[in-house]
């Protein structure tokens, strides 16, 4: 066998494959060692697989008209919407005079919502909650206003499966449609969603550049060589005391079960045919873009508990693009609404086409409740439609019994 680093050639064919710089690198990694296999099946097989280079090269794609700059991978390219796609609509002001009703809580109210509280908590003794003396509500309701902006953005990446001699819907069918051309049903709206759909007429069919065309990828198990070391003797040959072993019969390797000893194994990117179907994949993604804002009041209350609460719908307006809140009793919610339509307006309108607005205004029940309990001044918070309780300065906070 010619030394290292001697140029290989197939005497009939006169290829030339490269050189030996490295008999057995490390396993994974494409280079040398392939020229290794390469070697091994030229010489014992006769079997000359193809040629790999250190990096696989790069699908070659054809240039779709109106899908320029299309990648494969993840990152889609986005195509921003024509401006002929956005509907013109009138915008429907609120109405200037809305009866804005402030419901209270009642003490019944808040005594049951407390002693429900403390029947969830294990350690917490019940006689605070049932015998405690009311000294004041304070009504502290603040109010939550909402800005959802429904959207569809379109993006597009080149996409590949094995070609398995199914009908290919090429460019000698016509031109590709233009991303917006395409009709796709808008599913439920305020929902996120995305649908996938192949474009027509930008399939075509490719060799598999991972394998060459071959449809076999080097056996990583084995790299090549069909036999691996025997599991049982650690390719010794032997076992217990000088015995021969029975499972590979004293030859310290058997045959690599991976690849049933071919040295080789079907390419995963192609599936074994050698062969791919390239096409244009677009992505409709349609998305609830949420605008939120809470009036803080500075009570004391950490405003993040209300996340977790509902509120009572005082006002919702949807349209196909809503006008900002003007007669709201509380202007920060009038300043809330007019910052959420031109935020949502400047980072959406760009790249994705706004299908629907709604604006909501949310009473947020919150009540401080002051009681005494044994003489003393405690206070808890009853807060949201279901009427959840916050209590730091609980008084009992441990009634377990410890035998």
């Amino acid at each position: 066998m010619a030394q290292t680093s001697q140029a290989i050639r197939d005497a009939s064919k006169h290829k030339y494959y490269g050189t030996i710089d490295q008999m057995m690198p490390a396993p994974g990694t494409f280079g040398p060692w392939w020229i290794y296999c390469l070697l091994f099946q030229i010489f014992q097989t006769g079997i000359t697989p193809p040629v790999m280079t250190s990096a696989p090269p790069a699908l070659d794609v054809n240039n779709v008209s109106g899908y320029e700059g299309t990648t494969i991978g993840d990152a889609g390219k986005y195509f921003p919407p024509p401006s002929n796609l956005l509907p013109y609509q009138e915008r429907k002001p609120m109405p200037a005079q809305t009866n804005w009703n402030i419901p209270a809580i009642s003490e019944d109210e808040a005594k049951e919502a407390f002693i429900q509280y403390v029947a969830s908590k294990c350690c917490y003794g019940k006689a605070p909650a049932r015998d405690l003396v009311f000294q004041d509500l304070l009504a502290l309701n603040t109010y939550r206003y909402y800005l959802e902006t429904f959207t569809e953005s379109r993006s597009s990446l080149w996409k590949t499966q094995p070609y398995r001699g199914e009908p290919v819907d090429s460019a000698m069918y016509g031109g590709a449609p233009s991303p917006w051309d395409m009709r796709v049903e808008v599913p439920e709206i305020f929902k996120d969603n995305i649908v996938r759909v192949k474009v027509p007429h930008t399939s075509s069919i490719k060799g598999c550049p991972i394998c060459g065309s071959s449809g076999r990828r080097p056996c990583t198990q084995c790299h090549c060589l069909t036999r691996k070391q025997c599991w049982v003797c650690n390719g010794t040959g032997s076992q217990f005391t000088n015995q021969r072993c029975s499972t590979c019969s004293g030859a310290g390797t058997t045959m690599c079960n991976a690849c049933s000893g071919l040295g080789t194994t079907a390419c995963l990117d192609c599936g074994g045919t050698g062969q791919l179907l390239t096409y244009i994949e677009l992505q409709v993604e349609w998305k609830n873009n949420v605008f939120e804002y809470v009036v803080d009041e500075r009570t004391g209350f950490p405003t993040e508990l209300f996340k977790a609460v509902k509120g009572k719908k005082l006002f919702v307006d949807e349209q196909y693009m809503v006008c900002p809140v003007i007669s709201f009793p509380i202007g920060a919610i009038n300043q809330a609404s007019r910052n959420a339509i031109e935020q949502h307006q400047a980072q959406l309108g760009s790249t994705a086409r706004i299908l629907r607005q709604r604006q909501t205004i949310e009473l947020v029940f919150l009540t401080k409740v002051e009681y005494e309990w044994h003489g003393k001044p405690y206070s808890y918070y009853v807060y949201g439609n279901e009427h959840k309780v916050y209590a730091e300065d609980y008084p009992k906070k441990c009634g377990c019994t410890i035998i």
